[in-house]
């Protein structure tokens, strides 16, 4: 090794190969168009998909996370004891909308990622990225709106961080939570542990969320009465449980993309395909009505209180 290059300068270099290297052996799968982060990159389709299969997983590839499942999972050093943990950061507008705000989705959101993992959530950390000159008053109404919503799921929110940006530098508020739960079960719950022949279950009406965003952030005046549905969903997966035991071999929740996403990434995983009676699938009136008018696919619209097994 050349003495006068720095060790890390190496190290980077040797991942930026790694990832070249990764990026032409699955060029013919996931093609990365762009040269810069374009809008469509946060959607959640495919696009999202080619630039975490072109840039993250090649970079950061391990066991645990090539699994591509809402959590990672793992044993405590031999104990037998199986922990998930998982992290998600919050970019919404407006930050109030009807049925929550993004405070009560941060928490939500995080438990669900857990729940998806069949893990009892137990510890949260929370992460503000403030711009200067953010209403103190939203400040705290938010963070009340997390405590409330981490009461009612039955998780401490233990650990965070501040920090505070400059005027125009963000959109007035983003929210990271990060999440460690307990597995009790004894099976294993996953992508790629689905089977030929499994079934879809649905937990109720789609693009509830997402709908309701819009409508709040466009000002459409559209008759509605659409709210968000975010909701944590741990005892609904407990519940299930219960019923079904090891019969539930994958969970997902259908949010960025909506359960066509979500359908997608879970036939990826597993590399079976997925069909759906479209009739059998719940979408609300005033859902339905608004994807209508705006021309929209339900199913690709991101939900915050179902879940897909």
């Amino acid at each position: 090794m050349d003495a006068s290059i720095p060790q890390d300068a190496n190290r980077i270099d040797s991942v930026l190969e790694k990832i070249e290297r990764s990026r032409q052996a699955r060029r013919h799968k996931f093609y990365l168009r762009d040269e810069k982060i374009t809008l469509s990159h946060g959607s959640g389709g495919k696009a999202t998909h080619n630039l975490i299969e072109g840039v993250f997983a090649p970079a950061f590839s391990n066991p645990l996370l090539d699994a591509m499942d809402d959590a990672a999972t793992f044993e405590i050093n031999g104990t037998g004891q199986r922990l998930a943990f998982t992290t998600d950061t919050y970019v919404v507008s407006p930050l109030f909308f009807p049925g929550g705000d993004i405070g009560k989705l941060a928490i939500h959101g995080t438990v669900n990622d857990l729940a998806m993992a069949g893990a009892e959530p137990l510890y949260l950390s929370s992460g503000f990225i403030l711009e200067e000159g953010f209403p103190i008053t939203d400040l705290r109404r938010i963070v009340a709106s997390m405590a409330a919503a981490a009461a009612e799921a039955g998780v401490a929110i233990v650990t965070g961080d501040t920090k505070v940006v400059q005027r125009g530098k963000a959109d007035g508020l983003f929210i990271n939570t990060a999440g460690v739960g307990i597995i009790r079960a004894n099976w294993l719950l996953g992508q790629a542990q689905l089977q030929p022949g499994d079934k879809v279950l649905l937990s109720g009406p789609v693009g509830d969320h997402g709908i309701a965003i819009m409508m709040a952030r466009e000002g459409l005046d559209i008759e509605t009465d659409v709210q968000s549905d975010t909701a944590p969903l741990h005892s609904l997966v407990a519940a299930l449980f219960a019923v079904a035991g090891s019969g539930v071999h994958c969970l997902k929740d259908p949010t960025r993309g909506g359960v066509a996403t979500a359908l997608n990434e879970m036939a990826l995983g597993s590399e079976v395909s997925v069909a759906l009676e479209e009739r059998a699938i719940p979408v609300r009136p005033g859902v339905r009505g608004a994807c209508e008018i705006l021309g929209l696919d339900p199913l690709t619209i991101a939900n915050e209180g179902k879940l897909l097994a």
